[in-house]
């Protein structure tokens, strides 16, 4: 069966190389059926630099933010869009807003789920490479497990940021809720810098009662500093490599915030809950809950309100990170910059090096739910 897997491969690859309609139609069916992290959960260079130094990784340069003034200009909204649920693997719904025809590659985004997963569902063991996977859980409760040994449980309110660099496998597992509900949460899925694509793999988690909280407008708005800084307040430092910054910000009626973003980010904000006014002036538009609020790339600032007579408080999530120039190649869970690095992704994985050593005969605990 391997010898059968590899020559397969190597089919594939002479494919990818010589007829790119090929490789774009195969890229596409694997993207939307190959179980890609929680992306389904929640839903499914080789280089001898391997060895980065967490010096050199965690060494950015501060972004630019320009504090508001009466010389700064609002971003304007480049398009809305509703993330439409649909089913995705076993059990699971997904509104996927990142990673579609309406967004795809919002450098250095490459896809976003919202997602909500039952009883009898899961990720078992999968690779990844050449991406960052930060999942936010909003309720129930998420075990995680991979070949080097690491395990963890994230639960309502938490984070975890996956840098996968040059090769991961792993499996993530929901848990059964006592009282029977879904486990629901957000992952996101950010490029890595081409130099960093080979790194050493590395998981940091964030607990809720590790995240900062800042207010505005007289308390009437309440900012969860995930990663970033909002209204005086910093967040924890140093959890992923590819610098993005991430609120959850919820208004209450007649409240109002003007969040100020790094200079040349790319940033978007989904809604969570309630109705939101995002904009400004004369150039405003009321969202409501499940859209994707895409902005434009110049601007100091995004600003969001909810009327004084709303029925309720809105709750959404800003997330803004620095794009990078480079090419994106995506083969399911492998993320690189071209299409030769994409097939010896695959050669690593069937062949169990380069970073896949650790894959051969593994088998994850938690993975094995799925066979009970």
């Amino acid at each position: 069966m391997k010898l059968l897997l590899s020559i397969l491969i190597c089919i594939t690859a002479v494919s990818f190389t010589y007829c790119p309609s090929i490789q774009d139609s195969f890229t596409t069916f694997l993207q939307e059926h190959t179980p890609t992290s929680l992306s389904h959960f929640f839903a499914k260079k080789i280089s001898s630099n391997s060895a980065h130094s967490e010096l050199e990784l965690d060494s950015q340069p501060p972004p630019v933010v320009l504090p508001i003034t009466n010389m700064s200009a609002a971003r304007a909204i480049r398009q809305v869009f509703l993330a439409v649920e649909q089913a995705e693997g076993a059990g699971a719904r997904v509104r996927r807003s990142i990673g579609t025809a309406k967004l795809r590659n919002f450098s250095p985004f490459l896809m976003l789920d919202h997602v909500t997963i039952g009883k009898g569902a899961g990720f078992p063991d999968h690779p990844h490479r050449g991406q960052e996977t930060i999942t936010y859980l909003l309720s129930g409760g998420v075990d995680h497990e991979d070949f080097a040994g690491n395990k963890g449980t994230i639960g309502p309110g938490d984070l975890q940021f996956m840098t996968a660099g040059r090769g991961i496998m792993h499996a993530e597992m929901p848990h059964e809720n006592p009282d029977g509900s879904p486990s629901v949460g957000i992952q996101l899925w950010v490029d890595l810098p081409k130099n960093l694509k080979m790194c050493e793999p590395r998981y940091r988690d964030l607990r809720a009662s590790e995240i900062p909280l800042a207010t505005a407008d007289d308390g009437r708005v309440s900012i969860k500093v995930i990663s970033g800084q909002s209204h005086g307040v910093d967040s924890v430092r140093d959890l992923a490599y590819t610098p993005v910054w991430i609120l959850d910000v919820t208004i209450r009626p007649g409240g109002r915030i003007s969040q100020p973003l790094p200079q040349g980010w790319n940033t978007f904000a989904y809604t969570l809950s309630g109705d939101a006014i995002f904009g400004s002036n004369d150039s405003t538009r009321v969202v409501k809950e499940f859209h994707n609020v895409v902005f434009e790339q110049s601007g100091d600032y995004v600003e969001a309100s909810v009327p004084d007579n709303a029925e309720s408080e809105a709750r959404f999530l800003i997330i803004s990170g620095q794009p990078l120039d480079q090419k994106i190649v995506q083969y399911g869970p492998f993320v690189l910059n071209s299409q030769q690095e994409v097939y010896q992704a695959m050669v690593d994985f069937q062949t169990a090096s380069n970073g896949f050593e650790k894959s051969r005969n593994w088998q994850s605990e938690i993975g094995m739910r799925m066979a009970h």
